[in-house]
């Protein structure tokens, strides 16, 4: 059972004596950060932890203990929750910060491989300068001021009208004709953007 911190004497206190309090806090913090973690493909940034109220020097303690690991710095992983198809993705566009997402051919294939698209790295746009080191599975690309950013399964992304334009460097015409049909299929554009895209890739 947990302590009122109003029954803690006012004196300084043994620890050990206590630690259950202290524990319960801990526990409590864990539970916060696993429910984010749980909507984010495992994933919890310091960011995220501070908005929810947990103070950020708390998350280094808590990767001490099993079930949380520092993946880089300002982002933690649950180790125990289970694996989901787009974890890399997300972990892509966490490890670049705040206001990156998932672009081009990458958003394609977030979507079942529109154009058959299996990029081998997961490209990722930013508005800024990243100074930190990636791992070799991403990819930085700049970002343009006029890119909708929407999110998909989670993950902040570029729209699939606009991934399929961004595309067009790499990808035949054809193949984003036939891939910007199934989307329209799927309801992943609508009529006005699938208009717009057909007549763009016949230009």
């Amino acid at each position: 059972m947990c302590e009122d911190p109003s029954d803690l004497p006012d004196e300084p206190f043994n620890v050990a004596e206590h630690y259950p309090y202290r524990y319960c806090f801990d526990m409590t913090y864990r539970d916060e950060l696993r429910e984010i973690a749980m909507g984010n493909h495992g994933f919890v940034t310091t960011r995220q932890a501070v908005a929810a109220g947990v103070p950020s020097a708390e998350l280094p303690k808590l990767a001490q203990h099993a079930g949380l690991e520092s993946v880089s710095y300002g982002l933690y992983r649950f180790t125990d929750l289970p694996a989901e198809e787009n974890d890399q993705a997300a972990e892509a566009v966490l490890r670049a910060g705040h206001g990156a997402y998932l672009y081009g051919e990458s958003v394609l294939a977030l979507h079942g491989g529109l154009a058959d698209v299996n990029p081998d790295r997961v490209l990722v746009a930013v508005h800024r300068r990243v100074r930190r080191d990636l791992p070799s599975f991403m990819s930085i690309v700049q970002g343009s001021p006029d890119d909708v950013i929407t999110v998909y399964d989670g993950i902040p992304s570029q729209d699939v009208a606009g991934a399929l334009l961004a595309s067009r460097n790499r990808i035949g015409d054809q193949r984003l004709r036939s891939a910007a049909d199934r989307a329209r299929a799927e309801g992943l554009l609508t009529a006005r953007e699938f208009a717009r895209l057909r007549e763009r890739l016949t230009e």
